[in-house]
């Protein structure tokens, strides 16, 4: 029993392995994975293309909430903003 178990597991685990348990295209490709800036124009490149994201997430968010507000002040209707009738 206790030489046997160990066998029979290596023959089930041991025989195609890689046919099995491999997964096709788990790693990605070199142009699919992120790359690391590592001269001055590449980081300097990255950090602009970060901020006008960041800033056009920002323009976005404030449009949004002006609009929330606007919409909040139309269906108020009595002006003092408090929501009480």
């Amino acid at each position: 029993m206790y030489v046997m178990f160990p066998i029979g597991i290596m023959f089930y685990f041991g025989t195609n392995l890689d046919a099995r348990f491999a997964v096709p295209d788990f790693w990605p490709k070199s142009e699919q994975a992120n790359r690391v800036p590592l001269e001055k124009d590449e980081i300097h490149a990255e950090l602009q293309r970060l901020r006008a994201r960041r800033l056009y997430l920002r323009d976005r968010r404030l449009e949004a909430e002006a609009a929330q507000r606007a919409r909040d002040d139309t269906n108020n209707g009595d002006g003092n903003g408090n929501g009480e009738a």
